[in-house]
């Protein structure tokens, strides 16, 4: 398996900085909501699960998959 360094959030936030990018523009861009995304910047959340692991891997803070539900269809 790829074994790539994680990120801090702080290197997360400098990268955001240096390119301009706002956090809730990042989170939009991938669908997140940007009060999740803020609240695992700043170690609010476990990010077991949900958007706050999504955000989490997708930032490169933790190491994981995102699986993107598909919608059920019912007939």
């Amino acid at each position: 398996m790829d074994s790539k360094r994680l990120r801090t959030p702080q290197e997360v936030r400098e990268e955001f900085s240096r390119k301009g990018i706002s956090v809730a523009g990042w989170a939009r861009q991938y669908g997140l909501n940007p009060s999740v995304v803020r609240s695992v910047l700043s170690g609010g959340r476990k990010c077991q699960f949900g958007q706050s692991h999504k955000a989490a891997v997708l930032l490169g803070l933790k190491e994981g998959e995102v699986i993107e539900e598909q919608g059920h269809d019912n007939v």
